[in-house]
């Protein structure tokens, strides 16, 4: 089977208890299609996503987002957080939770600064209870302090959280439906707007799935001129309580995960796309009921986290924010159980996207005979060309991938990192490495790239062991 993409290649096999031997050999090509004008992935592509609730200080009046929280910030370095989200549902519910004010704000600027996060999406409050709570001019009055002092820092703003949720907004005043939403949006963003001219936003941050109130904000507000991108949710199993480890593994790493990105860019993303708005998901992970306990927590986490970055990245997205609960076990960073933080396994996936998912999307192709459960992506970034090869063969009759490289030009150079795991044991929690090392919150992480001899005709293969990725640098 041959599978071509004009912005990455995915092919995506089923799963079968085959021997490797007599496998037939699997090829990828690069640029032997003419390319059309490449969009380069942002560089703040991959985000955290964190409630509003993380903002304030705990018991001790200490702040998580503090420039002094020196293992948060190392984490944020090893993974490459560029991006940071904060809202979700504690942005407005409980609708006692306090709201943030000017120390939990110079604190998050002051962290993200140190930690290397390049833009913030700060959402404000739109749910009201009563008439008096007067969160218009609340929110005019943080965006002008927000904007005063850290407009460099800012993305953009965004109000409310999941307004389509009917189990939170029913507690508002006046939202009822889109309608009423959408005058109360209008109302807010234009609070904000009369003090801070330049405010731009985003939204409406839509509940996982409700793709309709998304495409009617993208369509009512394409010509405004202040939204910045449009916002959507996106838990790609859906509910995960009940769900057993086993079977969550099994979901995690099977090819219905793709196709459940590719219904939902029908459904939701041609149509953001067709009225000339960017779209970033603000909110995205496994499951959004916190995930399943020995799945999402697992190695195999780590591998559909980064070909999720790579298939919406491939797919025009222009950033995703995973959602980072205090704490759950779909979480990226979290505490150990000595109290210090450190991350999931899905960490590891979302650095080998930063090592090989940023640059402008290529085309390429591959072969694959025997059907492999596996997914290939490029981008080439100046002068080197990034191939990332993800084989999600797991389990017994699992294969290992050996993939002929096939360019148009002679290779010249080619280093590969690998992200492992011992005995491709996808279920295991701990013992993952990048680059030969682990990845943690003491130190920086110090994985390292290896070169790979190639053949005296300038040919190479590439071995990609069971449950595991290879990412690639070529020069050619």
């Amino acid at each position: 089977m041959k599978v071509y993409s004009i912005a990455g290649a995915v092919l995506v096999g089923c799963f079968c208890s085959t021997p490797s031997q007599g496998q037939s050999p699997l090829t990828v090509t690069l640029g032997e299609q003419a390319r059309p004008n490449l969009v380069a992935v942002p560089p703040d592509f991959v985000g955290l996503s964190f409630g509003m609730k993380a903002l304030l200080p705990n018991s001790r009046g200490e702040h998580f987002f503090s420039p002094t929280n020196t293992a948060l910030i190392t984490i944020f370095q090893n993974l490459g957080i560029r991006h940071l989200r904060m809202g979700g549902t504690t942005v407005e519910s409980p609708p006692a939770t306090p709201i943030p004010g000017r120390s939990e704000i110079d604190n998050l600027f002051a962290f993200a600064r140190v930690a290397g996060v390049k833009k913030i999406v700060y959402s404000l409050r739109l749910l009201e209870t009563d008439p008096a709570n007067n969160y218009a001019g609340t929110n005019a009055e943080i965006a002008r302090y927000i904007w005063k002092n850290y407009h460099d820092q800012l993305d953009c703003f965004s109000l409310g959280n999941e307004p389509d949720r009917r189990a939170v907004f029913d507690q508002d005043l006046t939202i009822t439906n889109f309608e009423t939403y959408l005058e109360k949006w209008r109302r807010f963003a234009a609070a904000i707007t009369n003090v801070v001219p330049e405010a731009k936003f985003a939204g409406p941050d839509g509940s996982s799935g409700n793709v309709p109130w998304t495409t009617a904000f993208a369509n009512a507000e394409k010509d405004s001129g202040i939204v910045k991108f449009v916002t959507e949710h996106f838990y790609v199993g859906a509910r995960g309580r009940g769900v057993e480890p086993a079977a969550g593994i099994e979901a995690i790493l099977s090819p219905r995960w793709i196709t459940a990105n590719e219904n939902l860019y029908r459904k939701l993303v041609s149509p953001v796309f067709s009225n000339s708005l960017p779209l970033r998901f603000t909110e995205a992970n496994d499951h959004y009921s916190g995930g399943v306990p020995g799945a999402s927590d697992t190695f195999a986490g780590a591998l559909w986290a980064l070909d999720f970055l790579h298939w919406w990245a491939a797919h025009g997205a222009i950033g995703i924010d995973f959602h980072n609960t205090q704490w759950v076990v779909n979480d990226i960073i979290t505490p150990d159980s000595g109290g210090s933080l450190t991350i999931n396994p899905k960490g590891y996936g979302v650095k080998a996207f930063e090592l090989g998912g940023y640059g402008q999307r290529e085309p390429l192709s591959i072969d694959n005979p025997d059907q492999l459960n596996l997914t290939a992506y490029a981008v080439r970034h100046d002068k080197e060309h990034l191939l990332t090869l993800i084989n999600k063969e797991h389990g017994f009759g699992a294969r290992k991938a050996s993939f002929s490289i096939i360019t148009k030009g002679t290779l010249k150079r080619v280093e590969t990192i690998s992200l492992t795991i011992s005995n491709g044991d996808v279920a295991a929690k701990v013992g993952g490495t990048l680059g030969g090392t682990s990845i943690e919150g003491k130190n920086p992480w110090r994985g390292a790239w290896s070169p790979v001899k190639l053949a005296n005709d300038g040919k190479c293969t590439l071995e990609v062991p069971v449950a595991s990725a290879v990412i690639a640098r070529l020069q050619f």
